[in-house]
């Protein structure tokens, strides 16, 4: 098999995919709860809009990143 076409092992993949998700809800909570007020000494706590914004910002970062080159951790881990 060339290098063109291997494949980059499962493990990489799915520690990448774990690490982008907590990453991307990590900054957008956090930036999000900037915004809007809502730190805690703790770190965030997010409800109603602010929540689904947050959700709404990690689904797109998720299957929008890798459409234009990859996310943080995906490139990080050579697992694209």
């Amino acid at each position: 098999m060339s290098e063109a076409t291997t494949r980059p092992a499962t493990w990489r993949v799915v520690v990448a995919f774990i690490l982008d998700l907590f990453f991307s809800f990590l900054i957008f909570g956090f930036i999000i709860a900037t915004v809007t007020g809502d730190t805690t000494e703790g770190g965030f706590e997010l409800n109603g809009l602010p929540a689904i914004i947050l959700f709404a910002l990690v689904i797109i970062y998720m299957v929008g990143m890798p459409r234009v080159g990859g996310r943080l951790f995906q490139r990080l881990f050579k697992a694209i």
